[in-house]
């Protein structure tokens, strides 16, 4: 079993930056592809950029360049540096991880964008 606890979200202006923070317990989680998803308002969730055991990264089209995941294996954590934010990142943000049949979700965490 795998808890994750998301922190970092907050109201940002367009253009200003936020990191988000992931932190795990209770398995190993450099075992894991570690990811984050978004679900804004009366949207379906999105998947936004995931990285895995060897630290490979990938992005969504609408984040790429802009948002940069990472992850610290000795602490259980993973990241998401998001710069240049726009309001339609406007979002609930959701860690996840994933080991072959097994899939965990944090509770979110809220992302505003407004001036």
């Amino acid at each position: 079993q795998v808890q994750l606890v998301e922190s970092g979200g907050g109201l940002v202006q367009p253009g200003g930056s936020l990191r988000l923070s992931c932190a795990a317990s209770g398995s190993i989680l450099s075992m894991y592809v570690m990811g984050w998803y978004r679900q804004a308002p009366g949207k379906g969730r999105e998947w936004v950029a995931q990285i895995d055991p060897s630290g490979r990264s990938s992005y969504a089209d609408s984040v790429k360049g802009r948002f940069t995941i990472s992850r610290d294996n000795a602490k259980n954590t993973v990241s998401l540096q998001m710069n240049s934010l726009i309001s339609e990142d406007t979002a609930v943000y959701y860690c996840d991880a994933q080991r072959a049949q097994s899939h965990y979700w944090g509770q979110g965490t809220q992302v505003t964008v407004s001036s």
